[in-house]
């Protein structure tokens, strides 16, 4: 009896000591943490909090970061799990807001509500872009993130083991922050050519720079900005236009020709068959449709087209065949 007592009160102190755990993390969800790496179990990573230990999932992890026994390690607590066992805390590397409060805690200035993340995009472990805002007059966003000598980026880049931080204003102008958003390319000229679609211009020697290795570049600024962005060179630009010039001038010479030729085109009239065709040339020609059956139309031929005609309105046209489809008139 003495050992059940003993049991049941060491099980009292157990779901007392679970629901403190539950009740003080379940509060700081969202925020950054300090542990100490302790093993790894399948995969996952077991990290010690102090007052518990956390779960850090192989799908969570960056493949840069050390995860050596006896590391300390900064995470985002992103789950709380109330379980048989006991609480389960889950945390993240890869998490955006992961940068979100490494940035609050190296640039004052985002922690006092002055500059404002408007938008991460990231490939966690190799690079992330950052749009930043500022909320009250006077103040340089990006340059209060990278602050003096750039000592405050680098922190940030030292807490990510080296993982590239680019730093971009954020706009309300979508030229210009698709534009700061490729930083750090320079760019020519931003077109907007759908709702959801920009065609920007960069030097020839600024491409390979604006697509970045592999696309990467041009890859986070579209994630940053929610825009699809196709990058064309200044050269490349050049010679679509004069493709496109050419080609309207040839169409344009051509429609003039038609048009002086159809001008001088002798009017023939045909009735329209039972089938709703009609003979030209001894090539069949249709089908008009049954309103027209029986009627008489009138034709106007150029040397490529053929052009119908009912009570003076035009209601069909067909193209002149380089072959003779050959019927019985």
């Amino acid at each position: 009896a003495a050992q059940t007592a003993k049991q049941v009160i060491l099980q009292g102190i157990r779901d007392v000591e679970r629901d403190n755990v539950y009740s003080e993390f379940n509060e700081r969800r969202g925020e950054l943490m300090v542990g100490v790496v302790q093993r790894n179990v399948n995969g996952n990573i077991i990290i010690d909090l102090g007052k518990a230990e956390a779960i850090l999932p192989r799908d969570q992890q960056v493949a840069s970061d050390n995860y050596r026994p006896g590391t300390r390690i900064k995470v985002l607590l992103k789950e709380i799990r109330r379980e048989d066992r006991g609480t389960r805390l889950l945390v993240s590397r890869t998490d955006n807001d992961l940068i979100k409060r490494i940035f609050e805690m190296e640039v004052p200035e985002i922690l006092a509500g002055t500059v404002e993340i408007k938008s991460i995009s990231r490939e966690p472990g190799v690079r992330t872009k950052c749009a930043v805002a500022a909320r009250q007059e006077g103040i340089d966003p990006v340059g209060a993130c990278v602050g003096i000598r750039g000592v405050r980026i680098q922190n940030i880049v030292n807490e990510l083991n080296g993982e590239k931080i680019d730093v971009v204003q954020w706009s309300t102008d979508v030229k210009e922050f698709i534009a700061n958003a490729l930083s750090p390319a320079q760019v020519v000229e931003v077109q907007i050519r759908d709702m959801d679609k920009a065609v920007v211009i960069v030097p020839d020697k600024q491409l390979s720079l604006a697509i970045g290795k592999e696309g990467q570049n041009v890859r986070l600024a579209a994630k940053l900005t929610k825009w699809k962005i196709d990058i064309k060179s200044s050269s490349t630009l050049i010679d679509e236009m004069r493709e496109a010039s050419e080609f309207r001038q040839a169409a344009e010479a051509e429609s003039m020709a038609l048009d002086v030729e159809l001008a001088n085109a002798k009017v023939e009239d045909r009735v329209v068959s039972e089938y709703g065709t009609f003979v030209y040339q001894n090539i069949e020609y249709g089908p008009l449709g049954t309103d027209y059956v029986g009627q008489t139309i009138q034709i106007r031929a150029t040397s490529v087209k053929l052009f119908i005609y009912a009570n003076d309105r035009l209601i069909a046209s067909f193209m002149i065949p380089d072959i003779d489809y050959t019927v019985n008139e």
